[in-house]
């Protein structure tokens, strides 16, 4: 069976809360002038009571809304497909399976934690949300969902990206939202980044500098994230959720789980409810494995410290692997892993040797999302790519050893709205 879904009433109803079983302790947010333990009163400018909640929660399992379910139904259960044509052209005794979160609206699986922190959000009286975007894909999502809600959203997309993907700054405002180039001259930090460096690429970090300073700035707003913290892990665990009834359907457990990684969240998504089995002992031989872009390896190359999640020196101080705050990355076209730091949550599992990660370059990534969607269809958001080549690599390993091992990887989105970044490719490659 090549396809395996869920009906309406398998979606998940609880979120996976991986805190409740770590076995290690995790190190908090820490106050930059204090250098104490952030509280709840450090957050709540910025976040409303119930993700404060959920970022601190070692409840195994934490409520999904109803109407948050509802809203998920427009297009969960997303489907798990076994890639078989992939496996064929490899010659591979392993099986590929992948989680299709290109199904969402926005293109992405952005949408699991944009719906969810635009329903909180709404709920406290938040009338307007600010956040930052790298690719595209986090804003569309949140867009997306501000419109469901009723809430205005103001997006600061990473300059490189906002002239990459027009049409990801076109789909922001489709939904309804507003989108500025980041660095922009709409906050004091970005004009200061402009006078300082007026051609500069951007980074996730300056467009978080923006959008915090833009939540500060005014009494009804508060601030969305689409990767790093606590919560935004915890909301994407209906990806993993989903994935293991699936799998239990086929008597299938995966060998190796793969997912791209830039601040953590799809890789958490697809991997925290499998890794559960882990930390329980139960299957001690499970592989996760982070794929992340070469030009920003946070997890592979970066320290384990403390650091900004932004450059401005906004955000708490997070105890997570780093680049550090002021790293600019290169202007890839996988600008959702274009992030100088790591979540903690996937750090500290790094750390402590639970998770894997490797670091393919552009141009290995795009040749895997080529050859991946003349096997199987899709076409690759270029994040997903990273994920893919990894995938392919374990398939190859698999096939040279003699054994037959169980793939599962995240597709975190389609690249419909990427097709530059392809043409670059070949245009390389043509060159070459």
């Amino acid at each position: 069976m090549p396809k395996i879904l869920l009906s309406d009433n398998e979606l998940p109803t609880h979120y996976y809360n991986i805190l409740a079983d770590l076995p290690f302790q995790l190190d908090p947010p820490l106050n930059p002038k204090t250098k104490e333990p952030v509280g709840p009163d450090d957050l709540s400018r910025i976040f409303p009571q119930e993700l404060i909640k959920q970022e601190v929660s070692k409840e195994r399992f934490i409520d999904i809304p109803e109407e948050v379910q509802a809203a998920y139904k427009i297009f969960r259960p997303s489907p798990l497909i076994r890639a078989t044509r992939l496996e064929k052209e490899l010659d591979t005794p392993a099986k590929i399976y992948y989680k299709y979160e290109g199904v969402s609206p926005s293109g992405s699986h952005k949408t699991n934690t944009a719906i969810a922190q635009a329903y909180y959000n709404k709920r406290e009286g938040v009338k307007r949300l600010a956040t930052e975007t790298g690719a595209g894909q986090w804003g569309s999502a949140l867009s997306f969902a501000c419109n469901l809600f009723g809430l205005e959203c103001m997006v600061y997309m990473v300059k490189v990206s906002f002239n990459q993907k027009p049409y990801r700054r076109i789909m922001i405002e489709t939904y309804g939202g507003k989108v500025v180039s980041s660095p922009s001259s709409l906050t004091n930090f970005g004009r200061k980044v402009l006078a300082e460096q007026p051609d500069s690429p951007g980074s996730l970090g300056i467009a978080i500098s923006e959008a915090l300073e833009d939540t500060l700035s005014r009494s009804d707003t508060k601030y969305a994230l689409g990767s790093v913290l606590n919560h935004v892990l915890l909301h994407q665990t209906v990806i993993g959720l989903e994935a293991k009834a699936q799998l239990e359907k086929l008597g299938d457990y995966p060998d190796v789980i793969i997912g791209c990684h830039g601040g953590g969240s799809n890789l958490a998504g697809i991997s925290f409810p499998f890794l559960a089995d882990k930390l329980n002992g139960s299957k001690p031989k499970l592989r996760v494995i982070a794929s992340e872009p070469k030009s920003c390896p946070s997890l592979t190359k970066g320290e384990y410290r403390y650091d900004f999640g932004d450059t401005a020196g906004m955000t708490p101080l997070l105890k997570m692997k780093t680049l550090g705050a002021d790293f600019v990355p290169p202007p890839i076209h996988a600008g959702g892993l274009r992030y100088h730091g790591a979540a903690p949550l996937t750090s500290a599992l790094y750390e402590h040797g639970y998770i894997e990660a490797v670091a393919p370059d552009s141009d290995e990534a795009f040749e895997a999302a080529v050859k991946f969607a003349r096997s199987q269809g899709i076409i690759p958001a270029p994040e997903s790519a990273h994920a893919i080549k990894t995938a392919i690599d374990e398939a190859i390993k698999c096939r040279k050893e003699g054994k037959s091992k169980t793939i599962l990887f995240n597709l975190s989105g389609h690249g419909h709205f990427d097709m530059q970044a392809y043409a670059d490719y070949f245009s390389r490659k043509n060159r070459s």
